[in-house]
């Protein structure tokens, strides 16, 4: 587990190689990745039970990213945490690596579900966590949404089989960076989901103490929500001023110095 000054230095080491792998293949949604990822280190760092070293343990915690988009933030996490080499991220989408633009399990150490299909991710999260109630493990299950994709049905009918069920297993984690507003405002999000029967918690995604703090939170008897506030593109001011035009755009060789210089570190 890192310390508070090592973390930001992570952090910012983490969004430094993101631009540059980003760059170099010309793929990747960046500004989602950035919005993700003070979540998923805290996450990595210090919530989840799972080892590099045994990605198959029964007793593993599970992890789903149900916003397959943002994979580049997950996949700089994962090879942080070694779960396979960096250089696998110099590969990214490419024929020669392992990783793609979406998580895909069977492939990818370490991810537990393929996804980038928007919806879905919380469904299959919800069908895990009443497995695991079933086989009467000791496990928890995390997923991270967007905002955008709870505009999709699957989501809310996930939601009432979680309440239904009372899964206090499951933990669903909203990335809230408003990046739908412009379609389909979705309100407050922690009243949605309490109206449908879950533990509700509304938090700075970007303080990593809040982040820790709720994902460490205990319901007795039903699944728990965390409502994360997040900045598209975080710590990358041009990013965080135009996040649409940047949604899905790499830096050019010529842009990507200065983007590196005034990458913030917390």
């Amino acid at each position: 587990m890192s310390t508070g000054s090592e973390t930001n230095e992570i952090i910012f080491a983490l969004r430094k190689r993101i631009l540059e792998v980003s760059s170099v293949t010309k793929e990747g949604h960046v500004p989602s990745a950035f919005s993700i990822l003070d979540i998923l280190w805290v996450l990595y760092d210090r919530v989840l039970r799972i080892s590099q070293h045994d990605v198959q343990s029964p007793d593993r915690d599970i992890f789903i990213l149900s916003k397959g988009h943002a994979a580049l933030g997950l996949f700089a996490v994962l090879a942080e945490k070694g779960f396979f080499p960096s250089s696998e991220l110099d590969k990214f989408c490419s024929f020669e690596g392992i990783l793609g633009g979406h998580p895909r399990r069977g492939k990818v150490p370490g991810v537990e579900a393929s996804t980038g299909s928007l919806g879905h991710g919380l469904p299959i999260a919800v069908g895990q966590a009443l497995a695991e109630r079933i086989q009467h493990r000791d496990k928890q299950i995390f997923c991270l949404i967007g905002d955008g994709e709870s505009n999709e049905g699957s989501v809310w009918e996930a939601a009432a089989i979680a309440a239904h069920h009372g899964l206090n297993n499951l933990c669903c984690i909203v990335d809230y960076n408003h990046s739908t507003d412009a379609a389909l405002k979705m309100g407050n999000m922690a009243e949605k989901f309490s109206s449908f029967g879950w533990e509700t918690r509304e938090i700075d995604g970007h303080n990593h103490e809040e982040i820790y703090s709720a994902l460490r939170s205990h319901v007795a008897d039903r699944p728990l929500c965390i409502v994360a506030r997040t900045v598209k593109g975080r710590g990358s001011p041009l990013m965080e001023e135009l996040p649409a035009a940047w949604h899905h755009r790499s830096p050019t060789a010529a842009e990507l110095p200065d983007m590196i210089l005034a990458l913030r570190k917390n």
